[in-house]
């Protein structure tokens, strides 16, 4: 168990990815405190985690919330101690092309994907950072992870997809930059870029969005959709010990696959 008694945030944990992470990093013996917009599917991820031995406790509500951050934080903290692994992976979808985009479909998506991780990462700094000194006082440093779920449209861009783009492209950003920062906290920051995963999320871009996804899939040299399973071993590569001395890098997930439409 790689990461036992690690704790470990992951947002938008009640389906798809952020559910199969979840459980993931449960099996691999951390301490989970699972967000979902929605509480029951939250609970639904929290009781299939302690079905199959592991600890988990619900934090929902949107990530878009004002209060969200610290409460996620206080969570962590208030239920097992500290923060060891952060995973930003809530995510949602409104495309069309640009010329129909909204400032509300614009805006929107680029509060949840780049925003919000950038959020909740500023409130659980106080608390990485004061485990970090601690810990080197006490001459037993450790590491601890970020990992912020991005998107192959976040390095090549796609087709009705000018906001998830953006917002995905920012999230680079954002891990390279608290890459640099962190460092000095041995806070490893780094992100996965998902190609084609067959989750509800990529079921639900409307019919052009679903024509990419489909021929993205079968242009993979993989030849197929990627499993939720297999995206949360991407970002479990990233959390594990295994993975000290990876800060600031950009993990393709994609079966091959490096762009869409």
């Amino acid at each position: 168990m790689t990461l036992a008694g690690r704790v470990a945030l992951v947002t938008g944990a009640g389906r798809g990815i952020g559910r199969a992470a979840a459980e993931k990093l449960a099996a691999e013996g951390a301490l989970l405190v699972v967000n979902d917009l929605d509480e029951g599917p939250a609970k639904e991820t929290v009781e299939a985690i302690e079905a199959a031995g592991g600890t988990a406790v619900v934090c929902a509500g949107s990530v878009t919330e004002a209060d969200l951050p610290e409460r996620l934080v206080a969570t962590a903290v208030d239920t097992y101690g500290g923060i060891d692994v952060v995973v930003n992976n809530a995510g949602i979808v409104r495309n069309s092309y640009l010329a129909r985009m909204s400032d509300e479909h614009w805006s929107t998506v680029l509060d949840v994907h780049l925003t919000a991780p950038f959020r909740i990462l500023r409130a659980a700094q106080p608390v990485l950072s004061a485990a970090a000194r601690a810990e080197e006082a006490a001459g037993r440093p450790r590491h601890r992870k970020v990992v912020n779920v991005s998107s192959i449209v976040g390095t090549a861009g796609s087709p009705s997809q000018a906001n998830y783009a953006s917002a995905k492209a920012g999230l680079l950003g954002l891990t390279r930059t608290l890459a640099k920062e962190w460092g000095r906290y041995r806070v490893n920051v780094n992100a996965v870029a998902f190609g084609i995963v067959d989750t509800r999320m990529t079921r639900e871009g409307g019919a052009e969005a679903q024509e990419a996804l489909r021929r993205g899939a079968a242009a993979a040299p993989l030849a197929r959709a990627g499993t939720p399973e297999e995206a949360a071993g991407a970002v479990w590569m990233l959390c594990a010990p295994e993975s000290d001395y990876v800060t600031g890098q950009v993990l393709l997930c994609g079966g091959g696959l490096t762009s869409v439409g």
